[in-house]
């Protein structure tokens, strides 16, 4: 199927613009009046990355899983479902994919094979989850799950991105600031200073070089921020013994570092708890668990853990043995093995990291703006002592 681009007007006499796969003009027609568009003008469109599409991003993923997730609650079928949350989508990109999922079922497939076409929209997990509420027939609890998951992930993503926007504008003012010290007021300085023919002290000396330094390689300061990235992502993509290192040093940071570790480890959990508890059996859930964990320490935790669980080992004894979890948390294990309740022992674990991770982020936070701000008078204070001292010493030589 090639790419179209479409004008179209939807029931409420609105124009809406957007690119749908189609085999020609009339089952361009055919699959915009699915969606509830009349076509005014289409044709073929050269094929554009998926950012320039419109991308789908979590806010879409919780309006789908909740309104799903009321409406099979209610019983109301899946066809209905999603032909009602198509004419109330404003994504047009979304909006086509429901029309996809549509006509996948219309044809005789299930949701979550349906699903399996749009893995660039709804992971493998999120499929799996759908798979087994369909098999279990408890499609609703499975949504209403995903549904807080994806609430939790968006919450998460809000204090980290809220986090780091304290300390990414000070940094930007500390580099534009150090800039105009090193290149534009100190060597206006430093010209008084060796007028003055004394002795110049050791930091005003450093203040000299690292001043020149500014001046005659400025480019290769604002480069090496962008090259340096550059090269870890090709280091990344092409070594994985590289991507292992740098995945451990990002567990060893501090602060940060057990802060990354319990956020991996409560979506483990939470996603563990999901799959269990609708009838994933705990090697397939570990399995797919791994392909999430975005970590290659954590992951090849995991693969040592369902290896050992795989050969025999119970489930706490063989995260004990890989040092995943801490002792408290190995025990809420072992009493959900011993009570038959594991998926309420992994929701407890999920709540443990949780409760942690937003500590952890409060106090970090907390401590973010001092720390900023002691940085920036420290370089201020330097560049000022070693200016002013020696000026200061010439003044006072000065006899009236």
């Amino acid at each position: 199927m090639a790419l179209y681009s479409y004008k179209a007007i939807d029931a409420r006499g609105r124009s809406l613009m957007g690119q749908i796969e189609a085999i020609n003009l009339t089952d361009l027609e055919l699959r915009l009046q699915r969606m509830g568009l009349d076509l005014v003008v289409g044709g073929p469109a050269r094929r554009r990355a998926s950012l320039f599409r419109g991308a789908i991003g979590r806010p879409e993923l919780i309006n789908f899983c909740f309104h799903l997730e009321q409406l099979t609650a209610a019983g109301v079928p899946i066809l209905e479902s999603l032909a009602d949350l198509r004419d109330s989508v404003e994504n047009p990109r979304f909006r086509e994919v429901l029309s996809g999922l549509i006509e996948s079922i219309q044809g005789g497939r299930n949701l979550s094979s349906a699903m399996a076409d749009y893995t660039d929209v709804f992971p493998v997990v999120f499929a799996s989850l759908i798979r087994a509420g369909e098999e279990t027939g408890r499609m609703s609890q499975v949504l209403k799950s995903l549904a807080d998951d994806l609430k939790w992930e968006d919450e998460l993503v809000t204090q980290t991105k809220k986090l780091m926007m304290y300390p990414a504008f000070v940094g930007s003012l500390v580099l534009v600031v150090t800039m105009f010290l090193m290149i534009y007021l100190v060597p206006q300085m430093v010209g008084f200073i060796k007028g003055t023919g004394q002795a110049i002290p050791l930091q005003t000396r450093i203040l000299i070089q690292v001043s020149g330094f500014f001046i005659d390689y400025w480019w290769a300061v604002l480069i090496a921020p962008v090259l340096a990235i550059a090269g870890i992502r090709l280091a990344l993509a092409r070594s994985p013994g590289f991507r292992y290192r740098f995945d451990d040093f990002k567990l060893r940071l501090p602060l940060f570092g057990p802060i990354l570790r319990k956020i991996i480890l409560s979506r483990f959990a939470s996603i563990f708890a999901m799959m269990y508890s609708a009838g994933i059996t705990i090697i397939d859930c570990i399995k797919t668990c791994e392909d999430i964990a975005g970590n290659l320490v954590i992951r090849q935790g995991l693969e040592r853990a369902g290896q050992q669980i795989a050969e025999g080992q119970n489930v706490s004894t063989a995260f004990q043995n890989v040092g995943l979890f801490p002792p408290l948390v190995i025990r809420m294990l072992r009493v959900g093995e011993s009570s038959g309740r594991l998926d309420n022992a992994l929701l407890n674990v999920s709540y443990f990291y949780n409760r942690d991770v937003k500590e952890a982020i409060g106090k970090v936070e907390v401590m973010i703006e001092p720390a900023m701000t002691v940085i920036l008078g420290a370089l201020l204070g330097w560049v000022m002592l070693s200016v002013l001292g020696p000026i200061y010493d010439s003044i006072t030589r000065i006899k009236f």
